[in-house]
């Protein structure tokens, strides 16, 4: 059986677990101490190895595009697609939830229901998002150098940290004497490799894993009727996403690459349905690199510069949903928006998406400060907690394929690819 198809059976196994438990009042205890467990280990074990892989890949990435002006070229066009891909998202989802309007069917009892069931974890995002906007407007370009890498390394919300030191590390190994950085490089070049192999160690137990994330997250949340109440602006949200996945990223690749859409997502479904399962584009990186790499042609020059960047701050699904969700929100509590308040949410879920953490729930801090730049209620960040996890899943998978699909184009644009069907699963 394929990985794919394991990992498949693995959420759907999970899914019909979890609703079952549901439905016949099994004791949830079982589950939490004794299934979610072996989802925890699996997303520590992805976690474990994705900081000293962007450190080791980056480096290697950099040192092998072997000068300063290939690199400046292909760090270039990374971020304007990166760029346009955010905006284009933001834009999508502003357009579907003003076609749509799902928070004018939302009834009073519901608000008021959904305020007072999530009043604690507002507070708790509030608290988060007031520490992010008391900074300078220069902070977010503060806190991507580090005081001392080895934190950074410790933690993996500080990822963007470490992929500053490993692109400085790697532009410095291109300006030294080739004898003095080869056996750097070759370290890093063998590191990589075994942080690759440990990847194929820990995917042999990825359908196991996701069971226990899905059945785990089904019996913990148990809101099946908040999410009925909300199935108008869930349904927005995943339209935007569908319409990314698989319009504009399979355009992306048909235009602007050598592969062939049905090559690309035959290669990406793995990575795809592990990021859908853990709700975390950083723990999901090891898999995308070898699904890039090896299944899908890229060089290991390109991916290893393109993946862990994408990773870090290219979030198109968590802008459309900022997007869907603040105006979404505005029509649940009456707020008439202009255009200028909605061009603000463009500008502002843009550049959050780029601030937003790969790891669960990240997006929904960031939300708060598009809230108030577009003076919507931050309170009201309470109408949408329900739903948060599952699109959550959605939007992680929407991201790390964005990733992909970028690095598919650079390294075609850079005459780095190699399509070998043998090679797709």
């Amino acid at each position: 059986m394929k990985l794919h198809t394991k990992i498949l059976l693995g959420l759907a196994v999970g899914l019909a677990y979890g609703l079952l438990s549901i439905q016949f009042g099994w004791p949830a205890e079982f589950t939490i101490n004794w299934i979610k467990p072996i989802g925890t280990i699996f997303i520590r074990a992805l976690k474990m190895i994705a900081v000293p892989l962007v450190l080791a890949s980056l480096i290697i990435g950099v040192a092998n595009i072997g000068d300063i002006s290939k690199l400046s070229r292909m760090g270039g066009k990374t971020l304007f697609i990166f760029l346009v891909l955010t905006l284009l998202s933001t834009t999508l989802g502003l357009a579907l939830v003003n076609v749509f309007k799902p928070g004018t069917v939302l009834s009073a009892e519901t608000r008021e229901m959904l305020m007072s069931e999530y009043q604690g974890s507002v507070g708790d995002k509030l608290s988060a998002a007031e520490s992010v906007k008391s900074t300078t407007p220069l902070q977010p370009i503060v806190d991507m150098v580090p005081e001392n890498v080895i934190a950074a390394a410790a933690d993996n919300s500080g990822m963007l940290q470490v992929v500053f030191f490993a692109i400085i590390v790697g532009i410095a190994l291109l300006q030294i004497p080739k004898e003095k950085g080869e056996p750097v490089v070759r370290f890093f070049d063998g590191f990589n490799d075994i942080i690759i192999k440990i990847v194929e160690y820990i995917m042999k137990v990825a359908p196991y894993g996701v069971f226990a994330l899905i059945a785990s997250l089904i019996v913990e949340t148990k809101s099946m009727d908040l999410l009925l109440a909300l199935l108008g602006y869930s349904a927005t949200v995943v339209a935007g996403l569908l319409l990314m996945l698989f319009l504009v990223y399979p355009l992306l690749v048909k235009w602007f690459s050598r592969i062939s859409i049905r090559q690309f997502f035959k290669g990406m479904r793995p990575a795809m349905l592990l990021g859908f399962s853990t709700s975390s584009s950083s723990a999901t990186l090891p898999v995308t690199m070898e699904r890039v790499q090896k299944h899908m042609g890229v060089s290991e020059e390109v991916s290893s510069f393109v993946l862990p960047l994408g990773a870090t701050i290219n979030m198109n699904g968590t802008s459309l949903y900022q997007a869907v969700a603040a105006v979404f929100i505005a029509q649940a509590v009456g707020l008439d928006l202009s255009i200028m308040d909605q061009i603000m949410i463009v500008i502002t879920a843009t550049l959050a998406a780029v601030g937003s953490a790969g790891v669960p729930g990240a997006g929904m801090v960031m939300l708060v400060i598009v809230l108030e730049a577009a003076g919507i209620p931050a309170a009201g960040l309470a109408l949408i907690m329900a739903p948060d996890r599952i699109l959550d899943m959605i939007r992680t998978t929407v991201n790390l394929t964005g990733d992909a699909a970028t690095a598919v184009v650079i390294a075609t644009g850079e005459n780095a690819i190699q399509v070998d069907d043998a090679k797709l699963e």
